[in-house]
């Protein structure tokens, strides 16, 4: 059977040239006799592994100095704990809900400081960012925390707000590596894997070190505390070895292309490539206002959940797989991370031009 285009929001597709190359390398890595997963993750052979991964990651972040990464686990779901157990100290944080997952990262922070929400989309389904402004942070506060990309909603933030001098903290499970960006503009960045960095079972986090504190709160687990994988280099239990693996591989095929920047330029091509035509289109349309349409994921709608049905099913025969859009959101997304080749996104657009034919 052929490989169809998967649109999946996560986990997500991965490139092509990667699986190969773990392929090729599955029942023995190199001189190693084994299979990555059956490694010591103390022995040679894997800290090689891990210290390119995190290398190569930093050299396609351009991530500066007196900042840490680490490979953590527990997807960004547990990090919505993590943040506020490790950075608060005043016992106050700004958020900015954007969208489900800044809503649970909400959820969570209340358990431990107190939570403004300086703004929300909520009002029109979140098919926005709202403004903000260094009036809405108070000083009072330990960081503030956004969701740069929406992945159920489709949104994404065009800018980075003025936090009045305050750490700013993201969420960039959906974007990390899409687009440059200025990391010396954040205090801690955290990405779930399965999106456009690797398999599902790791987490990244990009801490800048003065974040990073040793006098928590005894409730802390010591396994939710930065500095104990920060200490330990992210080896201070088993890490997820595979997932970790395969990142690693995922990171070198970026560079092979031309890094961030390279990228960047693709997923803005493919982006517009699609919403020009549901901008045309007299069938389908955006579901997003223009100015912060999100570049990795893309909803839409027929405004009928019977030809809705048909779309989705059709294409999946047509092998292009999980555009079903989230049921709190309806219609359709797709999922054009990094790995989706525009190949796929062309594949979709004339799959959409003969479905809205065929449907007039």
């Amino acid at each position: 059977m052929e490989r169809v285009y998967n649109f999946a929001a996560g986990p997500a597709c991965l490139p092509e040239e990667v699986l190969k190359k773990a392929q090729a390398e599955f029942l023995v890595y190199g001189e190693s006799g084994m299979n990555v997963m059956e490694m010591s993750h103390r022995s040679k052979d894997y800290l090689g592994i891990i210290q390119e991964a995190e290398a190569d990651f930093r050299a396609l972040l351009k991530i500066p100095a007196g900042y840490k990464v680490l490979f953590l686990q527990g997807g960004a779901s547990t990090q919505f704990a993590a943040v506020p157990m490790n950075l608060s100290q005043k016992g106050k944080a700004h958020y900015v809900n954007t969208g489900n997952w800044s809503k649970k990262a909400i959820g969570e922070a209340k358990k431990y400081l107190s939570v403004n929400v300086v703004a929300s989309s909520e009002d029109k389904t979140f098919s926005y960012i709202p403004a903000l402004d260094s009036s809405m942070f108070a000083p009072d506060a330990d960081y503030v925390h956004i969701t740069s990309n929406n992945t159920i909603y489709g949104t994404r933030f065009p800018y980075l707000p003025d936090t009045n001098g305050l750490p700013l903290v993201s969420d960039m499970s959906s974007c990390i590596l899409s687009e440059v960006i200025d990391v010396s503009k954040f205090a801690l960045i955290y990405a779930g894997a399965q999106k456009n960095i690797g398999p599902a079972g790791v987490t990244l986090v990009i801490i800048r070190e003065d974040m990073i504190r040793e006098d928590l709160p005894a409730f802390v687990p010591t396994m939710l505390k930065y500095k104990t994988h920060a200490d330990e280099n992210s080896l201070y239990n088993t890490p997820p070895t595979y997932a970790i693996y395969i990142s690693g591989l995922v990171f070198k095929h970026l560079l092979s292309l031309g890094g961030v920047p390279a990228m960047q330029k693709i997923n803005e091509r493919k982006a517009k490539k699609l919403y020009d035509y549901l901008d045309e289109s007299q069938l389908f349309s955006a579901t997003v206002q223009k100015e912060f349409r999100s570049i990795m994921n893309v909803p839409f709608v027929t405004g009928s959940e019977e030809l809705d049905a048909a779309f989705i099913a059709g294409a999946k025969k047509a092998g292009l797989v999980n555009l079903k859009g989230h049921r709190s959101v309806g219609g359709m997304r797709a999922s054009i991370y990094n790995a989706m080749p525009e190949a796929g996104v062309q594949a979709l657009i004339t799959y959409m031009k003969a479905f809205e034919l065929d449907n007039k």
